[in-house]
């Protein structure tokens, strides 16, 4: 009887269709991977490695830290990281977590946590920014995805009623790979003093931008951004996540977000590899390039089938289904034909919405996205 509501719960999702496992490792080296989040092909470069290993200072660095950022003893490869990721965004202050979810999750709820904070979040928001508001038990809202005009709407009514007010978006966004429009929410931040600023640059840091150092970096008001947060786990090929504030925020968070005081920090041998792949990733503009031709063909290619998906080419592409059931089935249909695209569904995207997320790499071939454009070509026609 204890655990008959789990197991009546497990029934529940699988008949919805939205019952997830853990795919199992690809016995084949001949499926393409439309999955990775390895938007720059650095995960398979065996040269990059073999390069980073044979420097021998790097062969001796620990694989743990054995401790919380503010009691290990040693902070030399944390602070090199942190001070090498100041130096790209303009001197800046940088604080490192062990992931976006770390990151998202350890400033929000923190930094809401202040009496007089409201939270006004676009709807579309990684789950990790929901958790946060959530933790932070602040009063928050939410504004139609990339609805701007609600967002002022929202600002003109309520800022005149909290001392602060912590807009939060994504600069490309994880599930359909638009972007939000960064000169609207800048202007905003200058006619709405009390607006703290926050953007998550998870899907855009090492793929956009001036070297790849994201949207906001590039942007003409980048200092009039309070928060930017960004991850290695993606284009960097790494692991762990960093925010890029002032000094005044940065101390706030060491003092107050839990995700960090209360996390093992990241191994130093990870934050080393790290700072090694980032000054790789300032000079792959080539890289970069190619991936947008990638895009570009993708988005054409999906354009002929009877399948809706995003509305301008991005490195992030859905197959929109709407329903959970068929997106499982056409997922697997794909891996019969050699492609690895996994479906996504509630609650990571609203019902009704359900769908195959692309997710290119610059591994890839053009070839490969006009094989994968006629197979799904095909399969729609079925």
């Amino acid at each position: 009887m204890t655990m008959q509501a789990y197991a009546d719960t497990l029934d529940s999702l699988r008949q919805s269709g939205n019952f997830r496992s853990i795919p199992e490792p690809s016995t084949s080296h001949d499926i393409i991977d439309l999955s990775s989040n390895d938007y720059l092909g650095i995960a398979a470069r065996t040269d990059l490695l073999q390069q980073f290993f044979d420097e021998e200072s790097h062969r001796r660095l620990p694989m743990t830290s054995a401790a919380s950022r503010l009691l290990a003893a040693d902070q030399s490869e944390y602070s090199l990281l942190e001070q090498r990721l100041s130096e790209l965004y303009g001197n800046r202050a940088a604080l490192l977590f062990n992931s976006g979810y770390h990151a998202n999750t350890g400033l929000i709820s923190s930094l809401a946590a202040e009496p007089g904070t409201l939270i006004v979040a676009d709807k579309l928001v990684h789950a990790s920014i929901i958790d946060g508001i959530t933790l932070s038990k602040a009063p928050f809202t939410r504004f139609v995805h990339n609805d701007f005009n609600r967002l002022e709407s929202i600002l003109k009514k309520e800022s005149p009623n909290h001392r602060r007010i912590i807009v939060a978006v994504e600069s490309v966004y994880s599930m359909d790979g638009d972007r939000t429009d960064l000169d609207i929410l800048t202007d905003l931040k200058r006619r709405y003093p009390n607006i703290l600023l926050y953007v998550d640059e998870a899907h855009a840091f090492g793929v956009l931008g001036d070297n790849g150092l994201g949207l906001c970096r590039s942007h003409s008001a980048f200092r009039d951004i309070d928060i930017i947060v960004g991850t290695f786990g993606k284009a960097a090929a790494s692991m762990g996540a960093f925010c890029i504030t002032d000094n005044h925020l940065r101390d706030y968070a060491i003092n107050r977000a839990r995700s960090f005081i209360f996390s093992t920090a990241l191994p130093p041998l990870n934050c080393a590899w790290t700072r090694f792949v980032i000054d790789h990733i300032l000079g792959m503009d080539t890289r970069r390039q190619h991936l947008q031709s990638l895009s570009a063909a993708l988005h054409q290619g999906i354009a002929g089938t009877s399948f809706r998906t995003s509305q301008q080419p991005s490195h992030i592409q859905p197959v929109i289904i709407g329903n959970p059931s068929e997106a499982v089935a056409l997922s697997s249909r794909l891996l019969e034909h050699g492609f690895k695209v996994l479906p996504i569904r509630t609650p990571t995207v609203p019902p009704g919405t359900e769908r195959l997320r692309i997710s290119l790499s610059a591994a890839l071939s053009l070839e490969h996205i006009h094989r994968f454009t006629n197979v799904l070509q095909a399969l729609a026609c079925n």
